[in-house]
């Protein structure tokens, strides 16, 4: 095994061993007169400080990981979320990076060694940093600015060894997203893997946006100029990243950035025929025009043909108390097996919850309100849990499943407050018309 996938797995490792430990401390503090209470937070902030130092200083799989739980902050319970809040969002948008002589091997490996000809200027020190590429800012040969993705060497073997490594003690992170099954969303990360480390497929993908989205007011996606394997230059935009908006922004800072995310989100499938699937703040930011500017075109849905009609007929049959025609579509769609009975009042109140955005003219997201649907379909003793899990999330649906979840966590950070309703009117087949 090479020494430095070694390290990694050390480093990974030392996860589980490191929560144990303080297990053990933990119990002795109890025998010493500590409360439950105080043992409790100490440890959670404790783990929370070794977890994501140690995601952190990883790239790969296991940043990309964090990421992915970053925008499920928003639904940790009050009592937790301080030690966890910090070290989530950090992984948003930051990761160690490559020494300038390793940039400038990829650079010659993948444009040529004259690849500087290319350029009037690059800045060698990189502008972004996350899970498998830095990003660096130059000018172009004609005079634009441009932005340099250049993937890390041995990001392949990095994700592969982390994701594997993870799945093994998935359970350690299932308070970090409440309502979340953390052991589908590793595989489903693996299962992308391939396409994400080829930057020619992301350059096609941004080039679709882009074209898709040329000339609106609303969003923006930079341009692709090239690409390589693992080497894209695009068009360099200014703005202030999504996270900045979530950490001090105003209520209307807030509140247009959270509609814009939406739209993006509900009206790609529509104009692009693809779904954005790599839903976190770093891969956001507000433009100075007050334009969404998307990036990170690495993972997708291919949807063709827009987003699916059943999910909009679902979540209005929700809203109209429909819970007899509601089981039977999501019986044939497979989000209910054969054989399996449930009560359809129950499946009604198991889902109600969730389309709540939809019932009114405007809807406040709330980080209170994301902890109470982990709350209650987390809950051992309560239906909803036992609803929950006797129904199945069909194959074609999972990604989209899990974007919607991601873009819901990130409004609820924004703490934004706007119509929903609106835009999934506008946007979602088979919402507004009974045909």
């Amino acid at each position: 095994m090479p020494r430095k996938t070694v390290a990694r797995t050390a480093r990974l490792a030392s996860i589980p061993l490191g929560v144990a430990g303080r297990a053990v401390g933990g119990w002795g503090k109890r025998l010493a007169g500590q409360s439950a209470e105080q043992v409790s937070a100490e440890l959670s902030a404790r783990t929370a400080e070794q977890l994501f130092e140690v995601l952190g200083q990883l790239k790969g799989g296991a940043m990309k990981f964090g990421q992915a739980l970053s925008v499920f902050e928003a639904a940790v319970p009050d009592e937790l979320a301080e030690p966890y809040r910090e070290a989530l969002t950090k992984l948003q948008a930051a990761a160690p990076p490559m020494s300038t002589q390793a940039t400038h091997r990829v650079l010659a490996q993948q444009l040529g060694r004259n690849w500087s000809s290319r350029f009037t200027d690059f800045d060698d020190r990189p502008a972004a940093a996350a899970s498998i590429g830095q990003v660096h800012k130059a000018v172009w040969h004609d005079g634009r600015q441009v932005a340099v993705k250049v993937q890390y060497p041995g990001a392949d073997e990095a994700l592969l060894s982390d994701l594997r490594q993870l799945q093994r003690f998935s359970r350690l992170f299932q308070p970090f997203a409440p309502g979340m099954e953390i052991k589908p969303l590793l595989q489903e990360l693996a299962d992308r893997m391939t396409e994400e480390l080829d930057y020619r497929a992301e350059a096609d993908n941004q080039r679709a946006f882009a074209n898709a989205f040329a000339g609106d007011d609303q969003v923006l996606v930079p341009r692709v100029l090239a690409s390589a394997p693992k080497v894209t230059i695009t068009e360099w935009v200014d703005g202030r990243p999504l996270a900045t908006i979530i950490r001090n922004g105003t209520r209307d800072e807030r509140d247009r950035a959270g509609r814009l995310l939406s739209e993006f989100h509900f009206s790609s499938p529509a104009r692009a025929g693809l779904l954005h699937s790599d839903p976190h703040p770093g891969n956001f930011m507000m433009t100075p025009d007050d334009r969404l500017c998307v990036l990170d075109f690495g993972a997708v849905a291919r949807l063709p043909e827009g987003l699916p009609r059943p999910l909009g007929v679902m979540t209005r049959l929700s809203l109209q108390g429909h819970s007899a025609e509601l089981m039977e579509l999501m019986r044939d769609e497979g989000f209910i097996r054969p054989g399996m009975r449930l009560d359809p009042d129950h499946v009604l109140a198991y889902l109600a919850p969730f389309i709540e955005p939809a019932s009114v003219d405007r809807f406040h997201f709330t980080r209170r309100w994301m902890q109470r649907q982990g709350e209650r379909v987390g809950d051992l003793r309560g239906q909803d849990f036992k609803t929950g899990r006797s129904l199945n999330l069909p194959p074609q649906y999972l990604l989209i499943q899990r974007v919607t979840a991601g873009a819901t966590g990130i409004l609820c950070q924004l703490d934004a407050e706007f119509s929903m309703r609106d835009i999934i009117t506008h946007w979602q087949p088979g919402f507004a018309d009974e045909d």
